[in-house]
């Protein structure tokens, strides 16, 4: 596909749609002004928005949910139950837009820090967190969520950046286990001791929300290897390797993920890497352009309803936060040279 060609592919803009006020998901709103309209964190108007994110919508149902303590339905590690605990409600307030000063978030981070973190750095999914327990999806996600809630220093956050990028690599003797992470390019138990490409997606996400100018030799060496790992295949056919079949979710659209993917994931973070016009991806642009209804829209095809603290959106329905995950990723296409 001719990239220059882009602009003319999309059937319709639905840019006043994504910024309109909207109390049930007012994160679209901030996120639209940031990302697509490229306003600054301290322009007034995102500002504003960033507030009513606080308070109408789906934060405040998850932050009322949250005990005094910090965490979410009960002590210890947070990965279970899934999408009602404490992990999952870190991973889904940064995607959702809330504020990082905001003392009850603030709280839900150092909880997790304190109860989450294996002897060797990593965040584990076990409950009693052990290192058998760290996979690349998790540690992708929570550090991709923790960079956004204003944790980029803390030298937890920067000892799992480490291990999550040397995990990758291998470099270092890095040590895998036959449970959790075993091998390079996130291989993991969970997939037959295989790279995971869901995997590969989180952590990689993780890793270049580090700021260039602060990214490690491992972390740099890491994004190189991640990126070609998922170059390694057609990212529009998703045939990485797998136990049993593709999964259908690849091309299923959604919000929020959780430890799966999706073909516009792949290309948010390929394209924000300079692969927006390598012919590699130019299968999958074509794919998700072909998915946007006569107004350019996407519809929510994936969907957590009923598992979180409150739904978001209606699935089968033209959706604000997947219009927006599209024109983001599309938009980050045409940002690079060759």
């Amino acid at each position: 596909m001719d990239m220059n060609r882009l602009g003319q592919r999309l059937k319709g803009d639905p840019l006043s749609w994504l910024l309109e006020p909207d109390p049930a998901n007012p994160g679209v709103r901030y996120f639209a002004l940031r990302d697509l309209l490229d306003r600054p964190e301290d322009d007034a108007d995102v500002q504003t928005a960033r507030a009513v994110v606080m308070t109408s919508g789906p934060v405040p149902a998850i932050l009322n949910a949250q005990y005094p303590e910090g965490y979410w339905v009960k002590p210890g590690s947070g990965y279970s139950p899934k999408y009602r605990g404490t992990v999952w409600q870190i991973i889904f307030l940064a995607e959702l837009g809330a504020d990082p000063a905001d003392e009850r978030v603030r709280q839900g981070c150092e909880y997790l820090l304190s109860h989450s973190i294996a002897a060797n750095g990593a965040f584990s999914c076990l409950q009693a967190p052990v290192p058998s327990g760290a996979i690349p999806c998790l540690n992708g996600n929570l550090l991709r969520a923790l960079l956004r809630l204003g944790y980029e220093n803390d030298p937890r956050v920067q000892t799992a950046l480490d291990w999550l990028a040397r995990s990758i690599t291998g470099e270092g003797q890095f040590r895998y286990l036959k449970s959790g992470t075993s091998g390079p390019n996130c291989a993991c138990s969970a997939n037959g001791g295989q790279p995971c490409a869901w995997g590969a997606v989180k952590a990689i996400r993780a890793l270049i929300a580090v700021p260039p100018g602060q990214r490690t030799p491992a972390v740099q060496h890491a994004i190189e290897a991640g990126a070609e790992f998922l170059l390694s295949r057609d990212p529009a056919v998703a045939d990485y390797p797998h136990t049993e079949r593709v999964s259908s979710t690849w091309f299923k659209f959604g919000f929020p993920l959780s430890y799966w993917s999706d073909v516009l994931e792949i290309v948010e973070v390929l394209a924000g890497l300079g692969y927006g016009r390598d012919p590699r991806l130019a299968p999958a642009i074509e794919f998700i352009l072909s998915k946007q209804d006569t107004a350019g829209r996407w519809k929510l095809e994936n969907a957590l309803n009923g598992k979180m603290w409150a739904d978001i959106e209606r699935k089968g329905r033209p959706s604000k936060w997947v219009t927006l995950r599209a024109r983001r990723a599309l938009k980050a296409t045409d940002a690079h040279d060759d």
